[in-house]
C-alpha cells in the first residue's frame, strides 16, 4: 500500500508543482488571470483527476504494470502540459 500512498504524493506533487510554474508564469508576465493559464491549471486538474481515478481502478494486469503505466502517463501528460508552458 505505500506505493499507492507514494504514486499519489508523486502525481500531487508534480502537478502541483506545474500548477505553481504557471502562477509564477502569470506574475513575471503581468497576465493575471490569464486565459491560457486558467486552461493549462484546468489541464492540470483534469489530469489529476483522471491519473487518480486510474491509481484507484481495479486491474486485471498486475499491481506493479499498472502502477508503472500510470508513472509512464504521468511523466508524458506532464510534459506535454509544460511544453505548453514554455510556448507562452
Amino acid at each position: 500500500m505505500a506505493n499507492v500512498r507514494n504514486l499519489k504524493k508523486e502525481i500531487n506533487y508534480v502537478l502541483g508543482d506545474i500548477i505553481e510554474q504557471i502562477y509564477q508564469w502569470e506574475k513575471q508576465s503581468s497576465n493575471t488571470n490569464s486565459e491560457e493559464g486558467t486552461a493549462l491549471i484546468d489541464e492540470c486538474i483534469s489530469l489529476f483527476d483522471e491519473l487518480m481515478a486510474m491509481v484507484n481502478q481495479k486491474s486485471e494486469q498486475s499491481p506493479k504494470a499498472h502502477y508503472k503505466a500510470v508513472r509512464v502517463a504521468l511523466a508524458e501528460k506532464s510534459v506535454a502540459i509544460e511544453k505548453k508552458l514554455a510556448k507562452l
